[in-house]
């Protein structure tokens, strides 16, 4: 734990490894792989782009890893607040402020303030990570077990696989997982304002924030295993070694019948990336918890201490842009695209930097 926040370090660590990506790691690993003919960089590459619809990419785990990290910092913040004194009524209604702040960020990130509602989008990442990380905190305010929040999980999943291959879509005819015509997005079309992502769907829609809440809560399930300290370190480590194992397991027997697919946040997705992102818990916990390997984390910790913000700001302010400007100045020298990534990643850390040493947070 860091003694200055009362923070996982890991946790920090690993958000900002997430966030890092969007940051201008993905763009300058596309660059370089764009201006070289190596079959490894190609390979890398793909791994940057979404899939388009049933499948899976190191792309697609950037959003859920992110959600599964703000459930682990869950039980962690409820207990520290629990410590001060807040009671359940009260955890709760900050679970509602908080929830619907983030809806609010993700409106403002779509372009709320140009105040064009009629082309507006409504659902954003934002959102869904708000609503889903509220549900699972309320979830995890109303029980009080372990087994009962698993039985959430669960329930959540299952459910949501009969639903989406069971209930026939009115106008589309029998349960299908097409574009476009399956459950998830004919409730989009029907109940969703604003404007939808493409066209017909978007994926960060109503419907599929359900599974979204699993997600969440195979985070908070996660925070506390790590907050047991009944337990050795090597016996939480293997516990996430553990538990990442059977997540993969499941996921991958679940999509022979149920793919995997973001679009849709399907089950097997669910379990798929919550198998993952223990995996990297588990890497980062046992090296810079555990081990102590603590310099190293340094940079991606300022990035994950303040992840939001930059996410935000970044859809404000053209980093790359400036980066050019300050390194080529007003001279023809013509940059590498990888560089000017590069430098607007630069850019973004140094600005997060300062607010990390003014001890300045948003906190949501």
């Amino acid at each position: 734990m860091s003694q200055t926040t009362g923070r996982l370090r890991s946790l920090d660590a690993l958000r900002g490894f997430d966030m890092l990506w969007i940051a201008g790691g993905g763009a300058m690993l596309q660059a370089w792989a764009d201006s070289n003919d190596w079959a490894w960089l190609d390979a890398a590459r793909a791994q940057t782009e979404h899939v388009e619809w049933n499948g899976f990419t190191f792309w697609d785990l950037i959003f859920p890893l992110f959600l599964f990290l703000a459930g682990v910092s869950l039980p962690l913040s409820l207990a520290r607040r629990r410590a001060e004194g807040a009671s359940d009524a009260e955890l709760a209604r900050h679970s509602l402020r908080r929830g619907l702040t983030l809806v609010l960020l993700g409106l403002i990130y779509s372009g709320l303030l140009k105040f064009d509602f009629a082309t507006l989008r409504c659902a954003s990442v934002l959102g869904r990570i708000g609503l889903a990380w509220m549900l699972a905190a309320w979830i995890v305010l109303a029980t009080r077990t372990t087994r009962a929040r698993i039985g959430w999980v669960v329930g959540i999943l299952v459910g949501y696989w009969a639903a989406l291959t069971l209930i026939p879509v009115p106008g589309f005819g029998a349960a299908n997982l097409e574009p476009g015509t399956n459950l998830v997005d004919w409730f989009d079309q029907r109940f969703l304002p604003g404007r939808l992502y493409r066209d017909v769907r978007d994926p960060e829609g109503l419907l599929a924030t359900i599974p979204a809440v699993a997600t969440a809560l195979c985070g908070a399930l996660a925070g506390e295993w790590l907050q047991r300290r009944d337990l050795e370190p090597a016996r939480r480590v293997s516990g996430l070694a553990a538990g990442a194992l059977g997540c993969l397991a499941l996921g991958a027997l679940w999509a022979l019948v149920f793919p995997l697919n973001k679009n849709l946040w399907t089950s097997s997705f669910v379990l798929w990336c919550a198998g993952w992102s223990l995996s990297l818990l588990c890497v980062f916990h046992l090296v810079i918890d555990v081990w102590k390997f603590e310099r190293g984390a340094f940079f991606l910790e300022v990035i994950g201490a303040n992840a939001i913000t930059i996410y935000v700001l970044q859809s404000f302010v053209d980093f790359d842009a400036l980066a050019k400007l300050l390194l080529a100045g007003r001279g023809a020298l013509k940059l590498h695209p990888a560089l000017v990534a590069g430098g607007g990643l630069a850019l973004k850390w140094t600005v997060l930097y300062v607010l990390w040493r003014a001890r300045i947070f948003l906190r949501v």
